[in-house]
């Protein structure tokens, strides 16, 4: 089996979307499907991952996430896949890359697949761009309806997209590593680093894009109100000197971007993670946070309400609603005995969403349209 993923951001760039689309390449490589990848290229660009060519493509810089240069394919890459001969097409929320990606998969008569990973329309709200979410509901309803089938991360996700007319859609939720994200990884001197020489405190830690729509700044009340915690910020983005400004003078520690062991360690040497987003499709740290034994206080958005047990595994709250944040925060670490039982539960919980079964289902539905399109073309 051949599949050719086209995909709006790749490495080097690092964020959810390109965790879940590595994870997926290694998924495929290891049960012997041959993929191969069109996205954008960033700086230098990478030619290759984990033995699978990446087909870069130039673009420009987007205004609402200037991380990102997107473009559209041409011929070039055109020709190139038909070189490759896949058997399916599998897009990563197409947009700039993926609609001039999913013609040429028509035009190579190839399934398509398309998944869904970048609420656009919510994130036009969140920047007060309201004007523009009809627009985009219609794209995004046009786009996954071009597609031969749709997947979603999470039900909210799911009921959105068949409210506004997307036909035929299922759900892709997403896993988690719960050896890389665990409590094993515990270290005191990573938890003297965040907490600033006060590994006795309670540490609070958020991990994510340091950006408006994430609303990090919403934590500083939290640390304000409660001076006898610690707050470990650990991520990157356009926003870090806005919030070093306003978090200034408070019990909080700015790690900058961190991965592999480091990151590791961070989960597993906080004691609860606090996640305030107002837009999410899914919110995939949160159940790193919950398999590294945290229980979680976060924003009743995406796929965060389908894993979070309320007063089980932590609890949610309206984007927002700072007070309901702190009230939450405050019943976490109300004792040693609810903090250690909740995290446990949390790691229990996290043990059961494993990457590989959500991954065998993605090859399952590429299985089943390159089927059903072969059925067709002899049909035909």
């Amino acid at each position: 089996m051949r599949v050719v993923i086209f995909t709006e951001t790749f490495l080097p760039k690092l964020d959810g979307i390109v965790s879940v689309v590595c994870l997926l390449l290694d998924h495929l490589v290891e049960h012997g499907v041959e993929p191969i990848v069109v996205a954008p290229r960033l700086g230098d660009g990478i030619d290759e991952y984990n033995g699978v060519r990446v087909i870069s493509v130039n673009g420009m810089t987007l205004p609402l996430y200037p991380e990102l240069r997107v473009g559209p394919p041409g011929y070039n890459t055109y020709k190139e896949l038909k070189a490759f001969q896949p058997d399916v097409a599998h897009f990563i929320h197409p947009v700039m890359v993926g609609i001039p990606g999913m013609i040429m998969a028509k035009r190579l008569g190839i399934p398509t697949l398309a998944s869904f990973h970048l609420d656009l329309a919510r994130l036009a709200q969140h920047y007060n761009l309201s004007f523009m979410t009809p627009v985009t509901d219609i794209l995004t309803k046009l786009i996954f309806n071009w597609a031969d089938y749709s997947l979603a991360p999470s039900n909210a996700v799911l009921q959105y997209m068949q409210s506004i007319g997307v036909n035929d859609v299922g759900l892709w939720k997403r896993g988690v590593d719960a050896e890389k994200f665990n409590p094993s990884h515990k270290n005191a001197a990573m938890r003297h680093q965040l907490s600033d020489g006060h590994p006795d405190a309670p540490l609070l830690l958020y991990v994510g894009r340091l950006s408006q729509e994430k609303q990090v700044d919403k934590l500083k009340t939290v640390v304000d109100r409660l001076p006898h915690v610690r707050l470990a910020i650990v991520g990157d983005g356009p926003e870090r000197e806005n919030l070093e400004a306003h978090f200034a003078g408070t019990n909080t520690k700015f790690m900058g971007y961190m991965k592999g062991e480091a990151l590791s360690q961070a989960y597993a040497s906080s004691d609860v993670f606090v996640f305030p987003s107002a837009l999410e499709t899914f919110g995939l740290v949160v159940v790193e946070a919950m398999a590294a034994g945290l229980p979680v206080v976060a924003t009743r958005v995406g796929g965060i309400p389908d894993v979070v047990d309320e007063g089980v595994t932590g609890y949610t709250f309206n984007i927002g609603d700072t007070e309901s944040l702190i009230d939450r925060v405050q019943r976490v670490i109300s004792s040693p005995q609810t903090l250690q039982r909740m995290g446990l539960s949390a790691r229990t919980y996290a043990e059961t969403q494993s990457w590989p079964t959500m991954m065998d289902e993605v090859i399952e539905h590429y299985a089943r349209l390159i089927a059903e399109n072969r059925y067709h073309v002899a049909s035909a």
